[in-house]
């Protein structure tokens, strides 16, 4: 047996976390630096990491860990709350970079039949839609606009954004499995998809509800155990018994966990386990799967027009629906700059289209590029349309940035606390020994111990 994997997961470790700490340094997002760490060291760099399917495993599993805690971070009520603003702007950032991924497709994509040309077309037009909220959240933070009415309206249209991509994604993952002869076979898969699991999230809402009344002196610290091993089970279901791709699965469940009281630890459980382990695998495996060989001058022009698509039709979009909802028009700039980072979701959809075997290696390329463009951009473009707007103004509470706080908050006490514990018992320690070396009493009386020994 060849013990080489452990080296390289060694190495990939190492290396996403030196490659995100410089990403960071220039306030850049972790993630891409974890991207080019792969992408170095991969065969399209130094060529020391090759894919396995060991590294394809973890990386799956990485995968559906990432979606599993997006499904916890996703807040139902604050979703029906926002209502009209969110849902325009999220449905139009979604309609809009479809017709323009499936346009680009169509004048560029040469050389495969008809069917399996569009199915590829569809895919990218898929990836287009999707929307990284986290790396416009970091930004929005630093700057504090986060607070906000576009960064309230940022925030939810961002999470419909995913659900309505997700579907896109399922629609398309399960027509990519079959052909066009059962379509109706694929919806109607679908459909009885999300009625199971409708029906198994119901009963895992009402169970987690019951076990925490009933078994209220229990440890907080079976919650976590009990919903992976629910997230595995609804990723492989959806996977092997509709056709429908495992990290809808895993979001559906962590969908299911996210209004329960218990919600907010397990996803604090879980980012040790995704942030040491299983992100830095996903995101490496991207870069090392990248294959720049055949990047001749066409598919470099192709990979421009691809991010310059990207870029403009989020913005015109989103800054579209957010316009129509009742923001004025440079607010909805700002809105439709904020929702142009595709991030770690599209990366996602990528991934699973190239595993499908539906995008070349040359487009899946060009779509790893543009995704790593637009982070980089984002932050300073929302940067300069949020210059000269006074921080205090259209200030706006928002249940989705206080669930989103509240982890960050668990995770601050939990860290005070294990300060504060060590700080104790080091001074605890200190002056034990302190007082036993210095105390007369205890001197004298090993002294005298000695004596009566000695007679």
């Amino acid at each position: 047996m060849s013990y080489g994997f452990i080296l390289d997961i060694a190495l990939i470790l190492l290396t996403t976390k030196l490659f995100g700490i410089a990403a960071k340094r220039i306030h850049m997002p972790q993630v891409v630096g974890a991207i080019i760490a792969g992408v170095v060291f991969g065969p399209a760099g130094l060529n020391i990491l090759h894919a396995t399917d060991y590294l394809s495993h973890l990386s799956e599993l990485g995968v559906i860990v990432i979606m599993f805690t997006a499904g916890l971070e996703t807040d139902l009520v604050e979703l029906k709350r926002v209502g009209k603003s969110g849902f325009l702007v999220a449905f139009m950032g979604v309609i809009i970079p479809l017709i323009g991924g499936v346009l680009f497709g169509l004048a560029f994509n040469h050389g495969h039949n008809d069917s399996q040309a569009l199915l590829e077309n569809i895919f990218i037009g898929v990836v287009l839609t999707a929307t990284s909220v986290s790396i416009t959240v970091e930004t929005l933070k630093e700057m504090g606009r986060l607070s906000t009415v576009t960064g309230n309206t940022i925030l939810a249209a961002a999470l419909i954004d995913d659900i309505l991509g997700l579907i896109c994604l399922t629609i398309a993952t399960s027509i990519s499995g079959g052909s066009s002869s059962n379509i109706s076979i694929v919806i109607l898969k679908i459909l009885l998809f999300f009625v199971v699991a409708g029906i198994v999230s119901l009963l895992a809402f009402k169970f987690t509800s019951w076990y925490s009344k009933t078994k209220e002196g229990a440890s907080m610290r079976r919650f976590p155990v009990i919903a992976f091993v629910f997230c595995l089970f609804m990723a492989y279901g959806a996977e092997h018994f509709f056709g429908v791709a495992a990290i809808i699965g895993a979001f559906v469940a962590g969908l299911s966990l996210s209004s329960t009281n218990q919600a907010s630890y397990i996803q604090s459980r879980f980012d040790p386990l995704s942030f040491l382990f299983l992100t830095p695998m996903f995101f490496a495996n991207i870069g090392i799967d990248m294959d720049l060989s055949n990047m001749n001058v066409s598919m470099l022009f192709a990979t421009v027009v691809l991010t310059l698509i990207a870029v403009f039709t989020k913005l015109v979009g989103c800054g579209i629906g957010a316009k129509i909802s009742g923001l004025n028009f440079r607010e909805s700039i700002q809105v439709g700059v904020g929702m142009i980072s595709r991030g770690e979701v599209a990366l996602i959809v990528a991934s699973n289209g190239f595993a499908l075997g539906v995008l070349s290696t040359n487009f899946y390329s060009s779509i790893v590029i543009m995704i790593v463009v637009t982070t980089i951009i984002t932050p300073i473009l929302l940067k300069i349309v949020y210059r000269d707007v006074d921080k205090n103004a259209a200030l706006h509470s928002s249940g989705l940035l206080n669930r989103r706080e509240m982890v960050d908050e668990i995770e601050s006490v939990n860290q005070h606390l294990l300060r504060a514990e060590h700080e104790r018992i080091r001074k605890d320690f200190t002056q034990s020994i302190n007082c036993w070396g210095k105390d007369p009493d205890n001197s004298s009386s090993r002294d005298g111990n000695d004596d009566e020994s000695a007679k």
